[in-house]
């Protein structure tokens, strides 16, 4: 069943398997594969097949639907429908689940918070909060992400009125939301509220700290916290150290952003993808492609793979400067480690090859992204189709046109990554 999941096979024929293999004798399915059989029907929107599946273990074993169930359940049908109709589909669980409580409950909120919003998951819990008991799992679903100081302040009041305790993820959501408004005297004070009550801060919440530390200008305040963790017995991760790098870059001192990377690697730590990430945003807005393609080498020979952010800083970068044997390598890379988004990266591939008029390259590239299963955009294909045409390469044409049209209908090109490069280093701040 994990194989049908990740191999995105037919649901129809992955349900048939998983029913004759529940009428074989001597085997019985658990909790785990009615999960998986459930998820790969409603990643297809089969949501009727779901319920039948979900009635008939509700006569056969009702002891494997759990609140693992309802969240897989729920987390498919939200990602396509309506608030209203997760919800509703919610409450037919109360006819499904042995014992519908407050896990349930909690399921579904941190299903709205990941397919949905916050907000939503925050309208939801106060139409439904007189139906169940609140536990700290409930709140602490509910408190991270607060962007408004007051509401969370309010929320963590109600927490409290009712008795529930808050822990150090609790106390870490508020000192994250003052962090990022800006109001450090307050989380300070939550700070050292936790010390009070004996709740140890943790990496978490001196990472905050150092972030709202970098958003009013300390960078080098944000750097003494390090220090400060270790006398505290509490010694800074990856995430850390990548936020006092970011307030380095946002104030544009890139030797001392440095100088916190060998620091980071001198304590036995590994970079990861975002660390060099913020020097390519810095390295992307300064035009810098030799820091960039250097940065990018160190990455390679330490087996830490770019990510599509990475990736897309050097691409355009590479673009913008015509330096396509760069890019080319760049996209070997990529095709032979599998990192990347082909998509995104071959929109700015293709249109830098075809303006340096390297057909050649270009439709070896075009073949090397189809035959990963990959489609490229019909804006591209139509580039290299012009080319093709003007270079009399018929019969090459048509060996990519033929390719093409196995992929069916037009893909439309996704944004949201290449727009994080419209955003000047000083925005970066609040990410």
């Amino acid at each position: 069943m994990k194989r049908v999941r990740f191999s995105h096979a037919n649901p129809l024929s992955a349900l048939e398997f998983f029913n004759i293999a529940s009428r074989t004798k001597g085997f019985f399915h658990n909790s785990f594969s009615l999960d998986t059989m459930l998820y790969v029907l409603g990643r297809s929107r089969k949501f009727e097949l779901v319920w039948e599946l979900l009635m008939e273990y509700k006569r056969k074993d009702r002891s494997l639907i759990t609140q693992r169930t309802v969240q897989v359940v729920l987390a498919r049908i939200a990602k396509v429908c309506s608030v209203k109709q997760t919800v509703l589909s919610f409450k037919r669980f109360k006819k499904v689940v042995s014992e519908f409580d407050v896990s349930c409950y909690n399921a579904l909120f941190r299903t709205l918070c990941q397919e949905k919003s916050m907000t939503d998951a925050r309208n939801v819990y106060h139409t439904l909060k007189h139906e169940f008991r609140p536990n700290l799992q409930t709140f602490n679903i509910l408190l991270s992400g607060w962007k408004s100081a007051e509401e969370a302040e309010a929320f963590f009041v109600e927490m409290r009125e009712m008795g529930v305790e808050p822990d150090i993820v609790s106390y870490n959501c508020l000192v994250d939301v003052y962090c990022k408004g800006r109001d450090l005297e307050k989380a300070h004070k939550v700070m050292k509220e936790m010390r009070e009550n004996g709740v140890d801060l943790d990496v978490i919440t001196y990472t905050s700290l150092i972030g709202g530390l970098g958003l009013v200008g300390q960078p080098d305040r944000a750097r003494e916290i390090l220090k400060e963790m270790k006398e505290y017995g509490c010694y800074p991760d990856v995430a850390a150290y990548n936020a006092v790098i970011r307030n380095f870059c946002i104030a544009k001192r890139i030797d001392d952003a440095r100088h916190m990377l060998e620091e980071l690697v001198s304590v036995g730590l590994s970079p990861n993808a975002t660390t060099y990430n913020l020097f390519f945003r810095a390295f992307f807005w300064t035009n810098d492609l030799r820091s960039s393609w250097d940065l990018y080498l160190r990455m390679r020979n330490t087996g830490c793979l770019p990510n599509t952010q990475s990736c897309i800083f050097l691409i355009r970068l590479m673009h913008r400067q015509e330096k396509v044997e760069m890019a080319l390598e760049l996209w070997n890379d990529m095709v032979d480690k599998g990192f990347g988004s082909y998509t995104l990266i071959s929109g700015v591939l293709f249109d830098m090859l075809c303006d340096m008029g390297k057909l050649e390259d270009a439709e070896r590239c075009f073949l090397q992204m189809m035959e990963k299963g990959q489609k490229p955009s019909y804006v591209s294909f139509r580039r290299i189709k012009v080319l093709m045409e003007l270079a009399n390469k018929e019969e090459a044409l048509s060996n990519l046109s033929e390719k093409m049209s196995a992929f069916g209908s037009t893909v439309h090109l996704g944004r949201s990554v290449v727009d994080e490069l419209e955003r000047p280093v000083s925005d970066f701040a609040a990410k």
